[in-house]
């Protein structure tokens, strides 16, 4: 359904486009609702990129960005052969200012973004080396860690909030109209192809990273997945090195969106070369401090799923198109569109008050418990120690207690201790393929 409306959503905002001549996603709805719902939208659009993925974002996209570069280099230059892992360094915070400074503020401040096409390339075939890594691990680690006991029920009660989090994973229409306007021969059948295939693609890619995150560690899968491996994995120390380049590369998309909003809501949409600085340098600078003051991802994702992303893709495209459009009330566009306008409704409220009333554990920065069967790496231990861990792990999960360090203390099956682990079942981490794809 996610998907579906995506794809038909964003097809449908470039035929609003058409049919009111305007050239943004704030000039159509302008156009289409006034004052209030252009100023609505700018609000959308500001919170969605700025608050913004693959869980706890005000700017799921830019804030977000930073929190999961400074999670996932971190971890991997504590890796490097005698590098403290206490070294400040190394540490979550300064890889975020570092990052910034070094990589995303010279990025975004570029002005044309079909000057990303590249990067976005590169982000693409990073992906791709992230997703072999992932799915080789499926074999050679999922068979030894622990199922939960609820692992196979499907569609539990708080499924919309998954509906809210794919939601937020492949909406990319705060930026639709920028990548249509960056094409050569821009025309609404060129822009339905390139959707087409690049929704195919991003759907097929995060397909397999849920199913494979899930696969390998069940009930205990996190909002960033890639906190669900143990730090002493190689392999995987390899990918969160290419995850943080991806990440890295995508934001600046991110933040084309959010300078575009407050061009066209403060100044008219045009920046002057100064102002086109001072701006991009003030919005990258309250993303990261926001982001250092954040060191978790699960609600965030949410909230911005249903209370930003639900509206922008499922209602407010829809609502558009049905206002502008003289076709008949039997043709397919319209009855699609009066389809997805409630379903955006329902998925905004129950997935706000589900969001609220049951959020998400965090488990950001600790060592699974799986990681620690008597101090010895899930990926290099001996056959015999590893068949005797995994089976005691399975005969009775409960002796595994996490002490403050996440370490694990083992007891008698029979003594009746019981399991206190903190990990909840959480949504496997999301590809934003799609956005990559289309500005590419």
């Amino acid at each position: 359904m996610v998907i579906f409306a995506t794809d038909f959503s964003l097809v449908l905002l470039i035929k609003g486009g058409a049919l009111s001549g305007t050239d943004t996603y704030q000039s159509l709805v302008n156009k289409t609702f006034g004052f209030p719902g252009y100023l609505l939208l700018s609000v959308l659009q500001f919170l969605y990129p700025f608050i913004g993925k693959d869980e706890y974002e005000i700017e799921y996209s830019m804030i977000s960005y930073n929190i999961i570069t400074g999670d996932t280099l971190s971890k991997v230059f504590q890796r490097i052969p005698g590098v403290d892992p206490e070294n400040l360094l190394i540490g979550h915070h300064f890889i975020i200012v570092l990052s910034t400074v070094a990589f995303t503020l010279p990025l975004s401040l570029y002005r044309d973004i079909a000057k990303l096409g590249k990067i976005s390339l590169i982000s693409t075939v990073l992906t791709t080396l992230i997703l072999g890594i992932v799915m080789a691990r499926v074999v050679s680690l999922g068979p030894h860690i622990p199922k939960t006991e609820d692992a196979w029920i499907f569609a539990k009660p708080n499924a919309i909030q998954a509906v809210g989090v794919m939601s937020f994973a492949f909406i990319c229409h705060h930026n639709c109209f920028l990548v249509y306007g960056s094409l050569e021969e821009p025309t609404v059948a060129k822009w339905s192809r390139i959707i087409h295939v690049s929704t195919l693609i991003s759907v097929f890619i995060s397909i397999l990273f849920a199913t494979c995150g899930y696969l390998t560690f069940t009930g205990y899968t996190q909002g960033d997945l890639f906190e669900n491996y143990c730090r002493n994995d190689d392999l995987v120390t390899f990918g969160r090195f290419c995850y943080g380049v991806t990440v890295i590369l995508t934001y600046p998309i991110e933040c084309f969106v959010t300078r575009e909003v407050i061009a066209n809501v403060f100044f008219g949409g045009t920046l002057s070369s100064v102002l086109h600085i001072i701006i991009t340098v003030v919005i990258i600078t309250v993303a990261t401090l926001v982001s250092l003051l954040i060191d978790c991802l699960g609600i965030v994702l949410e909230l911005n799923g249903v209370l930003c992303a639900a509206p922008l893709i499922f209602i407010i495209p829809s609502a558009c198109y049905l206002k502008l459009s003289e076709e008949p009330r039997t043709h397919s566009d319209k009855i699609m569109s009066c389809v997805m306008l409630p379903i955006g409704a329902v998925v905004m409220a129950v997935g706000f008050v589900m969001a609220v009333t049951n959020p998400q554990d965090c488990t950001h920065g600790q060592e699974m418990f799986y990681c620690f069967p008597d101090n010895f790496s899930l990926t290099n231990i001996s056959i015999s120690h590893f068949q005797l861990t995994t089976q005691l792990s399975i005969l009775n999960v409960s002796i595994f207690q996490p002490d403050i360090r996440g370490t694990i203390l083992s007891g008698d099956a029979g003594s009746g201790s019981s399991s206190k682990s903190a990990m909840r079942p959480g949504g496997s981490d999301h590809c934003k393929g799609l956005e990559r794809m289309t500005s590419a």
